[in-house]
């Protein structure tokens, strides 16, 4: 087994949330957040399905103990609640790149400075604890808003894969590919830091 890239346990604490390692005691909880069938419209993906949920989470815990995933939930601090989980996967050390994904947030929070501070959390872990020079971020070529959310953070659009997945109804997702690298930190992490302080 390869030595794991990200140590675990690794929490990463914020103002309004604190990112804290997936465990099994997380499910319940973390499958009522996920319920919600808005979540996974342009998702390949259903976790609002319970089976679905439990497959792909318990996945996450497997290739965490690969060194391939390394799963988050999302804790907001004021209400004490779990409101969405993201991770870092894709893993791969020797050329320094890895992917933030599987990210998202019940949508009360939608718009407000938990994805921002989510991803300063993120970010801020791949270039300034692991030095990572490459963090990729895709999503389906459909979800205008979530491209533009990538966009305003600083992700550089690099191009469509076509037919990237299948998704669970059986069609084809298409997938935006975006990056941020290292030389280009400093600026998205300013701008951030700036989203963060208009919420």
């Amino acid at each position: 087994m390869k030595e794991p890239w990200i140590t675990h346990p690794t929490i990463l604490k914020g103002q309004t949330v604190d990112l804290i390692p997936l465990e099994k005691e997380h499910f319940e909880e973390l499958y009522l957040a996920a319920s919600d069938k808005k979540l996974w419209e342009l998702v390949p993906t259903d976790c609002s399905i319970r089976e679905k949920f439990t497959a792909a989470y318990t996945t996450a815990l497997t290739e965490r103990d690969k060194g391939n995933h390394y799963p988050f939930i999302i804790y907001h601090k004021q209400t004490q609640k779990i409101i969405g989980s993201t991770r870092l996967f894709d893993i791969f050390p020797n050329d320094k790149k890895l992917e933030i994904g599987w990210s998202w947030i019940i949508e009360k929070y939608w718009g407000t400075g938990v994805n921002p501070e989510c991803k300063l959390l993120l970010l801020t872990h791949c270039f300034d604890v692991l030095k990572a020079r490459r963090v990729q971020i895709k999503t389906d070529q459909h979800n205008i808003r979530s491209r533009k959310a990538i966009e305003k953070i600083g992700g550089q659009f690099e191009g469509i894969l076509r037919k990237d997945r299948i998704k669970d109804d059986g069609t084809s997702r298409s997938a935006a590919y975006y990056s941020i690298i290292d030389d280009e930190w400093e600026g998205v992490k300013v701008r951030l830091q700036g989203m963060m302080n208009e919420k």
